[in-house]
């Protein structure tokens, strides 16, 4: 059995991060010491490693909540998790989309400042007149 503190530094969720997904039912409640303190096993720690690597690939927490979930019946068929897997794809390519365009247009920003002085700056008069960008850029579609 593993301290909150071990889980922590052998699996690089900070401890804070442990908790919340304890609360959020990614990982069930850890069994609790004689003083209260929160044990982890094994498969704690390899269900935390499944979640972070996850994460790490841009699933949301509701999506590895429904692929421990699919994961948990070994005689299903993955079409499910395939289905989720591809969704989280499509969200990747859509957020690279827009990270390309917006280089495109601080590129464009950053290539129009030439002042010598910030009261006429091209970057802080961008910022401030958003009809002078060439294109979408919103962040959050």
């Amino acid at each position: 059995m593993y301290s909150i503190g071990e889980v922590s530094t052998r699996v690089g969720i900070k401890v804070p991060t442990l908790r919340y997904y304890e609360q959020a039912g990614l990982i069930p409640e850890p069994y609790r010491s004689s003083g209260g303190q929160r044990r982890y096993s094994d498969s704690d720690l390899e269900r935390l490693g499944f979640i972070k690597h996850a994460r790490q690939l841009g699933f949301s927490l509701a999506s590895i909540k429904n692929l421990i979930t699919l994961g948990e019946d070994v005689e299903r068929d993955c079409d499910d998790v395939h289905r989720l897997a591809e969704s989280n794809l499509a969200a990747v390519k859509a957020k690279l989309t827009l990270l390309r365009d917006l280089e495109k247009e601080l590129k464009r920003i950053v290539a129009g400042c030439r002042s010598g002085h910030v009261g006429k700056c091209y970057v802080i008069e961008s910022l401030s007149k958003h009809e002078w960008c060439a294109g979408d850029h919103e962040l959050e579609r």
